[in-house]
């Protein structure tokens, strides 16, 4: 792991989600850019003093040396600070997880893809709440056709936690993602409008044909949007509205996905997380729920306790890490990974995350409104 010592929020989800079904075990860190701290942090995890380094090229030299290096990296630093430890990892021949933004540029993030393709190694980016079984039932009810001809998504993640100048008040979580020289270009729709833009598209299908965008900053002296509505306009005609803040108070992490069809629809939020409301035209509306015996092997092969009791963001998270686990498993041994490797979110969906988040930011910065088409969708 590089990054998520001490007090790194991120860090320690990554850690139990590697560690949650026993696909992953750390062994080597560079996790702050004090040493001294970075050590600390690795003894109290138990790890060989030998392999906590000072940074991430001291580990890269390091694990090389070793018959027993690395299988792959973790890499939970600033977004400003991916693509130079990515590309130096993927350069030596680790397999790597990061972090989304895929990086803090779209030029980066386009040589980074394809470096990725290049070298033949795997490369995955924590988009979250594709981890949910039940996102990935919704997914197989829109592809099996059980929506009908898909008309409009609408995608939101609100949240309050920077409602306030929290960063001029030394909280660091807040002051680099308020910089874009170190989150991008960016706020609220790069930090967390990237992760409902992918939501989006990984259950509905759908492909961007163009977006038109409004960005807001609410809190004064921020040089970043902390509020983002977008309009999506998809190929084939369906529409979508996505609204992402990062100031909407009382609003914790409420990210909610609702997708209509012309003949039924979807609608999952993530504080009921093992639900999924599916209404019939003219019909029924039910609800789904996480364990039920007829789900899709998607949904299957990510839940792991019986119905009733609850499954959340750790096991989504821990989803995710047995996904990569599989697909890396699965590429070795030259076969085709089970459920769990399939349909998990790799650099190119970085990528389009970066794309999307480009476009966006043009699109607010026009002086007339405009549609413009993401590079990659």
């Amino acid at each position: 792991m590089v990054g998520g010592g001490q007090g790194a929020y991120i860090g320690n989800i990554h850690r139990i989600a590697a560690r949650q079904d026993g696909a992953w075990q750390l062994v080597a860190g560079a996790f702050d850019v004090d040493p001294a701290r970075g050590h600390a942090f690795a003894a109290r995890e138990g790890l060989d003093p030998a392999r906590s380094y000072d940074n991430y090229k001291a580990m890269i030299e390091g694990e090389l040396s070793r018959e027993d290096r690395i299988d792959a990296v973790a890499i939970c630093t600033p977004n400003f600070t991916h693509f130079a430890i990515s590309k130096a990892f993927l350069e030596a021949g680790f397999d790597v997880i990061c972090e989304k933004p895929l990086t803090a540029t779209l030029e980066d993030a386009v040589a980074l893809e394809k470096l990725v393709r290049d070298s033949g190694r795997f490369m995955g980016v924590t988009y979250t709440y594709s981890g949910y079984p039940m996102v990935h039932e919704a997914r197989h009810m829109v592809a099996t056709g059980q929506l009908g001809e898909i008309r409009t998504v609408q995608v939101e993640y609100p949240l309050e936690w920077m409602a306030t100048a929290i960063e001029a008040e030394g909280n660091a979580q807040a002051a680099w993602r308020t910089d874009p020289k170190k989150n991008g270009r960016g706020g609220s729709i790069g930090d967390i409008g990237t992760h409902a833009y992918h939501l989006a598209g990984f259950v509905s299908g759908l492909k961007l044909e163009s977006l038109t965008a409004d960005l807001a900053t609410f809190v004064q002296g921020r040089a970043l949007d902390d509020n983002a509505h977008v309009m999506l306009r998809y190929q084939g005609g369906a529409r979508g509205l996505l609204w992402s803040s990062q100031v909407a108070l009382g609003s914790s992490n409420g990210v909610r996905l609702r997708v209509f069809g012309d003949k039924a629809s979807l609608s999952w939020f993530q504080e009921q997380p093992n639900e999924l409301v599916h209404a019939r035209l003219g019909g029924r509306t039910e609800t789904i729920k996480r364990g039920a015996d007829d789900l899709s092997e998607g949904a299957k092969a990510r839940t792991r306790t019986p119905p009733g009791h609850p499954e959340g963001y750790l096991e989504a998270f821990s989803n995710l890490y047995a996904g990569f686990a599989e697909a890396i498993y699965a590429k070795r041994e030259k076969r085709e990974p089970s459920a769990i490797g399939r349909d998990i979110p790799t650099a190119y969906d970085g990528l389009k995350g970066v794309a999307f988040v480009d476009a966006v930011v043009d699109s607010a910065s026009a002086s007339n409104p405009s549609w413009l088409k993401p590079i990659v969708v």
